[in-house]
């Protein structure tokens, strides 16, 4: 078995990809604030 190695440039290139992910969850976080408000601006029939 091979023994683990610690590199720390991998880890630096590895934050652009971490970046990207942050980034799109925070996209899509924002898609479902924004369909819930266009929502509860649309008045219900019971009202």
């Amino acid at each position: 078995m091979k023994p683990m190695e610690f590199k720390p440039m991998e880890f630096i290139n590895n934050l652009t990809y971490m970046g990207q992910g942050m980034a799109s969850i925070l996209v899509v976080i924002g898609i479902i604030i924004l369909i819930t408000m266009a929502l509860n601006k649309i008045p219900s029939k019971d009202e």
